[in-house]
């Protein structure tokens, strides 16, 4: 049975994870598309250049540009959901899910949320329900896969900020907006804008204003934020591509690429070369 929709461009596919399983989900299959994986227990898989272990049933949210490897699967099966733009949009639908700049593209890199046992029951139904709308094949079945992707990123927003946003931050609509706002900003201009003043131009504030909210909503200071950001596609350029540390300071909108050095050493500890030796 195929468990994969395609047409017109659109694709949503679900997936069973097990151990026979990981070689395909780590291969270059998957890579352009947005995924989400429901891990039970015992599974252990990188995100980048961070490592998790999963306690307990997790969903992860990882998108096209983030570098996926799941090294070790538990005894219990787990979902694989990818999907691409032309299926579902997030940032075109934010409205409808507002889970752009929390689950996806998030500035704290925290692309995942733990579940509770009775969100583990409702996605237990939700995916029994997707393996038999693939089973009908109806004609009405991109419609209802998208209707419950939909169903999924929005309880998962909700669980995000139940476990990652104090509850006073969560009352403060305003402020979880701001959040999600300077997420998505950073997400799309790290390469071309370095400093919070280009950021507070965009959101037509003073830049200590901008650091007044980081800090009301205990988050790293903002220039730290855009830097992390920067480090991070460093990071993937040196560990995956063979471009050299000047091609990369170019890459990431530094015409001095003896500064953009310094900064990788305060940042990491290592040169680029030695962060790419050692890794």
């Amino acid at each position: 049975m195929s468990t994969v929709f395609n047409n017109n461009l659109k694709t949503l596919g679900l997936l069973q994870v097990s151990k026979e399983q990981t070689e395909i989900i780590n291969g270059p299959a998957y890579k352009e598309y947005i995924k989400i994986l429901y891990l039970p227990a015992g599974y252990k898989l990188r995100v980048d250049f961070a490592c998790y272990d999963t306690q307990q049933p997790t969903l992860f949210f990882i998108s096209p540009n983030q570098y996926l490897e799941l090294e070790i699967a538990g005894e219990k099966s787990g979902y694989f959901i990818f999907y691409n733009r032309d299926f579902y949009c997030i940032q075109i639908h934010d409205q409808e899910v507002a889970c752009d700049g929390l689950l996806f593209n998030n500035i704290r890199n925290m692309p995942k949320v733990e579940l509770l046992e009775n969100e583990i029951a409702f996605l237990g139904g939700l995916f029994k329900e997707m393996i038999g709308e693939f089973q009908l094949n109806d004609s009405s079945l991109e419609e209802m896969m998208r209707t419950y992707l939909k169903q999924l990123l929005i309880r998962a927003t909700r669980s995000w900020k139940r476990q990652h946003l104090t509850h006073d931050v969560t009352d403060q609509q305003s402020d979880l907006e701001f959040f999600r706002k300077f997420t998505r900003l950073v997400e799309e201009h790290y390469k071309s804008k370095h400093t919070v003043a280009d950021y507070a131009d965009f959101l037509c504030m003073a830049p200590k204003t901008i650091t007044h909210k980081f800090n009301r909503l205990r988050l790293p200071q903002p220039n730290e934020v855009i830097k992390n950001r920067i480090i991070l596609e460093a990071k993937r350029l040196l560990v995956h591509t063979s471009l050299t540390a000047k091609e990369i300071a170019y890459e990431l909108g530094y015409s001095d690429p003896a500064y953009f050095s310094r900064l990788f050493q305060t940042k990491t500890g290592e040169s680029p070369s030695g962060f790419r030796a050692n890794f």
